[in-house]
């Protein structure tokens, strides 16, 4: 937010929202048992094999770790090769693309009287002038 919130950047609003699940991600913590350790591949596999091509790995990859919908985690190269755009970029992109192709579900009958009620409520309350 720019400008005590006159002004507000729709970007940086996608990109918050990617941090915002990033950081959800972290705070639930991470699940400590027999599978999500991987005891019995490691017995399968041994403590010097190779554990990256393993299916517990890829199942597990998918939900331990934060999915972030902009932040491209590639290795540089592959990076460049896909244009090389970073994350606010990404993030004014996908932005234009919601503003261009939402639809919100439309509100429930009488919802929308309810929030002009309250609306008028707090106008009156608060002594504002329409």
């Amino acid at each position: 937010m720019l400008e005590l919130g006159i002004t507000f950047d729709y970007a940086q609003l996608v990109m918050d929202n990617d941090m915002a699940k990033m950081i959800k991600k972290a705070v639930e913590g991470v699940v400590v048992n027999d599978a999500t350790l991987a005891v019995d591949v490691i017995r399968q596999v041994g403590a010097a094999g190779e554990f990256i091509t393993h299916e517990h790995t890829f199942k597990h990859m998918k939900t331990e770790q934060s999915q972030p919908k902009l932040i491209d985690r590639r290795m540089r190269d592959a990076w460049l090769e896909r244009g090389g755009k970073d994350f606010a970029e990404r993030a004014y992109e996908e932005a234009i693309y919601i503003l261009e192709n939402h639809k919100p579900d439309p509100l429930p009958d009488g919802v929308p009287e309810q929030i002009r009620a309250i609306i008028e409520e707090a106008e009156e309350e608060y002594g504002i002038k329409k």
